[in-house]
């Protein structure tokens, strides 16, 4: 009788522990249902399985350069940008001479087609000044009036100057055609002043864009591009900068202008016009694109150290936009020269 009761007792046990092997087994299995499903939902239904753009890395795009922090470029950065892990891309037909600067950047195959020192330091000139017209397009409003100071006016000599006395009152977008038409230092000044309070607030404006854009080898320390040797940049910075001015519908409505007539009240409050053309000899017909080549427009820029630059913008026969960067020519007819043997390759 006690060994049929051992006997009963076992077999409970034996059971009990059976269901406890089985509860695991299950809730294994219903674990392993679930983790299933989570990978068929990432990659069907969360469109995961495409393979996604890589992060930019400066080390890797740029060898020799891993002393910049990669954590300050975006995720993705790159992915919709013309990157050239090599110093030079050289083109057939394409010459300069060694102590210039260039590059031929295709926008939409994201390509450079061209490029000779094209993240050596340089000092831009004027080219600035499409920074200052990307700051003034975020942070200000194209209607503001803005009264003209006498500070503004206090250049060097011989700077390119749109005649603006202090008192004078123009709107911003006003003073956005004298700074990208006629490359008025006056204008970047105004504007500098207005957008953003003063000029020095206005260049740490400035910087905080080229760290925002990965302009690596920029920095700024004017509106205008007066010279300092502080004030700096490269090939690859500008066509960074310029590829960013042209997503403002505004900037590339300028840039297109050959020339135009500003109509303001001078300090007196009486009516006033300057007529000023633009310093681009492609918009004022003093230069010719190859043929089947369309300029949309440029922003120039000469001094001593500088030499004399242009950042173009163009299109091709088909419709597909370039940009076309030379710096540190000796003389204009040099520099359209150059410019023109980039532009005779985007159609090929």
């Amino acid at each position: 009788m006690a060994r049929k009761k051992d006997q009963k007792k076992t077999r409970k046990h034996t059971g009990h522990k059976r269901r406890v092997r089985n509860t695991f087994i299950l809730l294994f299995l219903l674990s392993l249902c679930g983790a299933g499903g989570a990978v068929i939902y990432y990659f069907f239904l969360s469109g995961a399985g495409t393979e996604l753009p890589l992060a930019f890395e400066v080390s890797g795009q740029f060898p020799g350069r891993e002393n910049i922090a990669d954590k300050q470029i975006q995720d993705g950065f790159a992915k919709d940008l013309c990157v050239s892990a090599e110093g030079d891309v050289p083109l057939e037909g394409v010459s300069q001479d060694p102590s210039q600067y260039g590059g031929l950047f295709d926008l939409e195959g994201r390509k450079i087609l061209y490029g000779q020192k094209l993240y050596e330091k340089l000092y831009p000139a004027s080219i600035t000044k499409i920074m200052t017209a990307i700051i003034a397009l975020k942070n200000g409003d194209l209607s503001d009036m803005v009264t003209v100071s006498q500070e503004a006016l206090i250049l060097e000599e011989g700077s390119q100057l749109c005649g603006f006395r202090a008192g004078d009152q123009l709107t911003l977008e006003q003073l956005l055609q004298g700074l990208l038409i006629y490359s008025g230092n006056d204008a970047a000044a105004a504007i500098a002043e207005h957008v953003g309070g003063t000029q020095e607030n206005f260049v740490q404006m400035m910087n905080e864009e080229v760290a925002r854009l990965g302009m690596s080898n920029t920095h700024f320390t004017n509106p205008h591009g007066l010279q300092d040797t502080e004030h700096y940049t490269s090939v690859y910075d500008i066509y960074l900068m310029l590829n960013e001015a042209i997503h403002y519908p505004k900037f590339v409505e300028i840039l297109q202008m050959s020339a135009f007539t500003v109509q303001y009240q001078n300090t007196l409050g009486q009516a006033n016009s300057i007529y000023l053309e633009s310093t681009d000899h492609y918009l004022n017909g003093e230069a010719t694109e190859p043929k089947g080549v369309t300029v949309l427009g440029g922003k120039t820029g000469t001094t001593d150290e500088a030499g004399n630059c242009l950042a173009l913008v163009s299109q091709n026969a088909y419709g597909k936009t370039f940009i076309s960067i030379v710096t540190n020519a000796i003389d204009k007819p040099i520099l359209y020269e150059q410019m023109n043997q980039m532009l005779e390759h985007i159609n090929s």
